[in-house]
């Protein structure tokens, strides 16, 4: 697991190294052990790593002797990495070290750009090939999207710069960007962007399951991949265990997350089963409470997990006056805006877990798309004609006419005419179902193809890399991904499937509990003397708002005082939504390097 970067460009100098140690040093923190950029004339390839797999072994950029001219990066882990290497062995290739990133030179030269199509795991893998008559870049990112991969592609010059992390590539001299003009609206309809775009012009994320191949001087062509296949067998709890059992597995502490709810107690159960029968040392969970009597807590069904998983069990409580610089950092580190109130409580817990001696831990993320676990789904089916409408609606921060409400006639006016990201997004559903799918089957794969990896897979990356810990995620492993979808609609609604897996091994007050999300009490904390009430006040004050020219002031202070009034959820959101927008808008300015620096 590492932070990557790098650039490509024809007929151009050597980067300046100073530009280059400085793109390092924003990603720094989520590969701490060992840092190294290669460079040449037009090119430069580097690694900040997170020592895991072979700690000893696996310097980066990957070089073999006998294939000169190809390097290689991983950010990630390649689980079929012992299966590869041996393969190639007996094709005559040889490795220094047992890192799963080694095979990547060997792979490469026996399968070109479909080298990806052998790697099971999760990764965002760079390739340089500096061989005269065959230069190119090839990039590529697993299925899921669990590894991001950024990108900037200069028209003018030809060049293409690349990293893990977006204040990352921004250090990059050259790289000019500008926040989008439907961020705002994209944040408030959707909660982030979605598609390959980020909140930034000129700025791209590789789509899950593609390869890009890079030429000298052109634009990055970018293909998707079919999906690995493989064959699970037994029912969902078989399958489950086995993938828990096989990420359990590495030369680090590992850990688990437990928020109390059905998918971390799945994972956190199976993984303490599995320390059981190998005579490891107890399995360590960790959950995140905030210190105070809030509404919602999960702490007493986390509490219940980890007993009966026979854990030892962390309960890390947060000092609620903490949140401001909290939100502050997970902006900063996730590069654009995410709505998700989510964000602050991950930074926190692994924060806790790095700690707490821990490099690697085991989460439940995924479980809800694959398996039909979000009440935004039951709703739709049941919606009736207007279906694709009720589950759109579902996923803004504000709804429709609130959104409305709030802009300047101008900005109205503005996405009105340019077309809203919720609007996409129904199309796309109606499209699909007008094209023979049944309705689950087109929100989940709305839900796993885009908003998974958006929303939730690059909050967790870059949140868990903040603190270099390596978040493994059992359920998106391909075998439950293919069994998942081979499921029944009746077995993947409401995560049947996953309760009918659980019913031997949770407590059973954590079976019976309604679905609820780990995240942050925002309406309760955005009340009169509560700890965000500073921060909203500050970002949506009428003299930011104004200068913005997309958000009404007044109205925006009408929402606040009802809201400080007669507290709602819904309110709430939207105004810890607006906060977020204008506390990006601040940071990213900060983050953009003038062109001609060089840091």
């Amino acid at each position: 697991m590492c932070r990557i970067l790098g650039s490509f460009a024809a007929g151009a100098d050597r980067p300046e190294p100073a530009q280059l140690a400085a793109v390092s040093a924003r990603q720094r923190h989520g590969g701490p052990d060992e840092h190294q950029v290669l460079s040449g004339p037009g090119w430069s390839l580097g690694c900040d790593r997170l020592a895991v797999t072979d700690p000893r072994g696996g310097q980066q950029p990957y070089r073999l002797p006998h294939l000169p001219g190809v390097l290689a990066v991983l950010n990630g882990e390649i689980y079929n990495h012992a299966e590869l290497r041996r393969a190639l062995a007996a094709r005559g290739h040889r490795f220094p070290d047992l890192c799963d990133g080694s095979v990547l030179p060997a792979l490469y030269a026996e399968y070109g750009p479909a080298f990806a199509e052998h790697l099971d795991g999760m990764f965002a893998v760079a390739l340089l090939d500096l061989r005269t008559g065959s230069t190119r870049l090839v990039l590529a990112v697993d299925d899921m999207g669990m590894k991001p991969l950024h990108l900037h592609h200069d028209p003018h010059d030809g060049s293409t710069r690349f990293a893990s992390e977006i204040p990352a590539l921004l250090a990059f001299e050259g790289v000019r960007i500008s926040p989008r003009d439907d961020a705002l609206d994209t944040v408030l309809a959707t909660r982030t962007s979605f598609s390959t775009h980020t909140a930034l012009d000129g700025i791209d994320v590789l789509p899950p399951g593609a390869t890009a191949l890079v030429r000298p001087g052109a634009a990055p062509v970018v293909r998707r991949r079919g999906p690995r296949r493989t064959t699970p067998h037994g029912d969902t709890q078989d399958v489950l265990r086995h993938e828990v059992r096989r990420l359990a597995r590495a030369e680090v502490p590992v850990c688990a997350v437990t928020s109390g709810g059905l998918d971390s107690g799945l994972v956190t159960a199976l993984a303490a089963e599995h320390g059981r029968e190998t005579d490891a040392p107890p399995l360590h969970t960790f959950h995140l409470t905030y210190r105070g009597r809030w509404p919602d807590s999960e702490a007493a069904h986390a509490r219940a997990v980890a007993r009966r998983a026979r854990t030892v069990h962390h309960e890390v409580a947060v000092d609620p006056d903490e949140l401001g610089s909290l939100l502050t950092r997970t902006v900063r580190h996730l590069g654009q805006p995410n709505a998700d109130p989510i964000t602050p409580s991950t930074y926190a817990l692994f924060r806790a877990v790095r700690e707490n001696g821990f490099t690697v831990a085991l989460t439940g993320d995924g479980a809800d798309e694959l398996f039909g676990g979000y009440d935004r789904m039951r709703a739709a089916l049941a919606a009736g004609p207007a279906w694709a409408d009720t589950y759109t609606d579902a996923l803004s921060a504000a709804p429709r006419l609130v959104r409305e409400h709030l802009y300047t006639s101008h900005y109205r006016a503005y996405i009105a005419d340019r077309g809203s990201a919720a609007d996409r997004i129904t199309q796309e559903l109606r499209s699909a179902e007008a094209a023979g799918a049944d309705r689950l089957t087109a929100m989940t794969a709305f839900e796993t193809r885009w908003r998974l990896p958006a929303y939730h897979l690059r909050r967790l990356d870059h949140l868990s890399m903040a603190w270099a810990v390596e978040a493994r995620l059992p359920f998106l492993q391909p075998s439950v991904v293919t069994h998942a979808r081979s499921l029944p609609a009746a077995a993947r609604t409401g995560k049947r499937a996953l309760y009918e897996a659980g019913a031997e091994l949770l407590p059973p007050s954590v079976l019976r509990r309604p679905k609820q999300p780990f995240t942050l009490p925002v309406a309760a904390m955005l009340s009169p003397g509560g700890p965000l009430l500073d921060l909203v006040r500050e970002m949506l004050s009428p003299a930011r708002l104004v200068l913005g020219g997309k958000i009404r002031a007044d109205r925006a202070a009408k929402l606040l005082a009802r809201h400080l009034e007669r507290p709602t959820p819904q309110a709430a959101l939207t105004l810890w939504s607006l906060a977020v927008h204008e506390l990006w808008t601040e940071v990213v300015q900060g983050m953009r390097i003038p062109v001609g620096c060089a840091a």
